[in-house]
């Protein structure tokens, strides 16, 4: 079997670090990653804890695929109960770390409890101990990261860590590894940083040397990553323009959502697209993107490496931020420009630089952005209390809320409590682009129906990556659906969610499934782990991961109206393009979604489903 077949109980309090061995039964139910936390996480944690207090949990796991010569087989998660939303969180981040973990010998790190003073937790194979960590609190990821490595004598140590906005209480603070992968999203690294944890140093020696048939694991593998080679996606568009290809894309159908959602087309998409990183600046002649980049064992390299021109006000007088560093994904130029009205793509690059620097979801703060900016324009926010004029467009207010917002300085403050608190508390709730809580990615639901649907009902509050129909409704992936049909959308959401808990439970990046169905990590299952794996009992696996997410939010006191879309989405009709007139049909697509999930109509899956599903 490719799990490691143990575990490491860390309590913070006691300052105790055991080992324990992996629960193989659940395991094999729950596969690894995503589902096996979850699991833990249910088991083990009351679901109306406190996400900030020492009774919370937080679990970085691998799956059985990470560390494999599996394409992309570097992925890990951490899972907990989310700061920001309430709910279930799972945030999932590539890079070299969680290969790293699985080759020292561990499937899983479980941290309870909360230290009196900060500290990091070093792994060395089979040693592993808390450390004082008391001269890296108050610096950066890229700090924390440099100075582990040196002072472990070891550059191949693979640190995760938070910054400051994870010290400081940011609640979309994240788990940043590897200088820009991360676990981004639902404030992960704020329960981390509420443990006066700061970093986790890994070293792996051992190697993943227990695949059940290496033979036929290494054949599958070879022939899948052929797959995603042929792939006009996997094999062309992720590699030579990273997940940004899709900024013009979702622009002309239509979908883009820009200022704050209130327009859902951005006449400078092109200034701030893929196209755009690759074309020279008129300023000093040179291109943004240096380079691609992969993580470990992935055969795409969506990654992206990018520079900021040297004269730029952002940096002009900041000579650390004049070399490359990790460049803008889709989500995040979004996010950071679009969400924000602004154009100003070097500005962009810098507010995504200090989001990793300090470690925060670029999605949430930027969002979070659009919303303050919209209640400037209103006239509810003033530059008094912002400290900047702030009109939509301004890249100067921008790059000066990134700061602040990592730092816990003045606004900053504010914006780092998220879009749902902040415009609760300035008398704006319906303001609020998000759903549980959490802010919504780069589509608009009006434009596309179905990626709607999902965000309501995402058990980690608004998210893309919890079943991607974008796949299927704008790039026909494996199937070409109408975006703004809402027939059918119900059921196309629920076979993307339990498909995409399989895939990440494997340990496997989910931008494989552009070129791969649970027919293609099936046979890459079988042949690595003793369990049989089959595309059917993978999807049954999904479901009940889906279900079992689910009952931990129902019993922390979510219900059927958090499965909810901000009031913009459902009445105000989009205003250009092909989606022009539309609002989302949430009310329509609901009820049929909750009776393909087997569940009642309050939204709790019911005993029948429950018991199918061995839950």
């Amino acid at each position: 079997m490719s799990w490691a077949g143990k575990i490491l109980r860390v309590n913070l309090t006691a300052g105790t670090v055991k080992s324990e061995p992996l629960n193989s039964n659940w395991a094999r139910a729950y596969i690894g990653s995503r589902g096996l936390a979850a699991k833990y996480l249910t088991t083990e944690v009351n679901p109306k804890v406190d996400p900030l207090s020492p009774d919370n949990k937080i679990y970085f796991t691998t799956g059985p695929l990470t560390g494999t010569m599996a394409s992309t087989g570097g992925r890990y998660t951490v899972s907990t109960k989310s700061p920001l939303t309430g709910a279930i969180a799972c945030s999932n981040s590539g890079g070299y770390w969680g290969a790293e973990l699985k080759m020292a010998g561990w499937d899983m790190v479980a941290i309870e409890g909360k230290s009196a003073k900060p500290v990091y937790l070093y792994i060395n194979d089979d040693v592993a101990e808390l450390r004082d960590a008391s001269h890296l609190w108050g610096k950066s990821v890229f700090e924390t990261e440099g100075t582990l490595k040196k002072s472990l004598q070891d550059p191949l140590t693979r640190v995760c860590s938070i910054g400051k906005a994870g010290e400081n209480g940011v609640l979309f603070a994240a788990v940043v590894n590897d200088l820009h992968r991360a676990a981004g999203r639902s404030g992960v690294g704020t329960v981390m940083g509420s443990k006066n944890l700061k970093a986790i140093a890994v070293r792996g020696t051992k190697g993943v040397g227990n695949i059940r048939d290496p033979k036929a694991f290494m054949k599958v593998t070879f022939e899948k990553k052929k797959i995603l080679a042929e792939n006009a996606v996997t094999g062309q568009g992720l590699p030579t323009y990273g997940t940004q290809v899709l900024m013009n894309v979702i622009n002309e159908v239509g979908a883009l959502p820009t200022r704050n959602h209130k327009n859902n087309q951005f006449e400078g998409a092109k200034d701030i697209s893929a196209e755009a990183m690759a074309t020279p600046r008129p300023t000093d002649g040179k291109k943004p993107l240096v380079t691609n980049q992969a993580c470990f064992g992935c055969t795409i390299a969506c990654g992206r490496i990018q520079t900021i021109d040297k004269d730029h006000f952002t940096v002009q007088n900041k000579p650390q931020y004049w070399g490359a560093s990790g460049g803008l994904e889709y989500e995040a130029a979004w996010a950071l420009g679009a969400a924000n009205g602004v154009n100003d793509l070097d500005a962009l690059q810098y507010a995504n630089v200090i989001c990793n620097e300090e470690g925060i979801d670029p999605i949430s703060f930027g969002a979070t952005v659009g919303a303050v900016m919209e209640l400037y324009e209103m006239g509810v926010l003033t530059k008094e209390q912002l400290g900047i004029e702030a009109p939509f467009g301004s890249a100067r207010a921008l790059a000066f809320f990134a700061d602040e917002t990592v730092n816990g300085r003045g606004f900053g403050k504010e914006i780092g409590q998220g879009s749902k608190r902040l415009t609760a508390k300035f008398g704006h709730p319906e303001l609020s682009m998000s759903s549980k809580g959490q802010e919504f990615p780069a589509y608009d639901g009006r434009g596309i129906q179905g990626i709607g649907l999902a965000y309501a009902t995402s058990n980690r509050g608004g998210c893309h990556l919890r079943g991607y129909t974008i796949a299927s409704e704008v790039l026909g992936i494996p199937v070409k659906t109408d975006p703004l049909e809402h027939e059918g959308k119900p059921e196309l959401v629920k076979a993307f969610q339990d498909a995409t808990a399989a895939f990440d439970s494997s340990g496997l990046c989910v931008f494989t499934t552009f070129a791969w169905g649970l027919a293609d990590l099936a046979p890459q299952m079988q042949a690595a782990c003793d369990a049989e794996y089959t595309t059917e009992e993978l999807e049954k696996i999904g479901e009940r991961i889906w279900n079992m997410e689910r009952e931990f939010n129902n019993a922390a006191g979510f219900t059927k109206a958090d499965d909810s879309l901000p009031k913009r989405l459902l009445t105000e009709p989009a205003t250009s393009g092909p989606t022009k007139g539309k609002v989302n049909e949430l009310a329509k697509m609901l009820p049929k979604y909750y009776e393909v999930r087997g569940w009642d109509p309050e939204g709790r899956p019911t005993a029948k489903t429950k018991e199918r599903l061995g839950l």
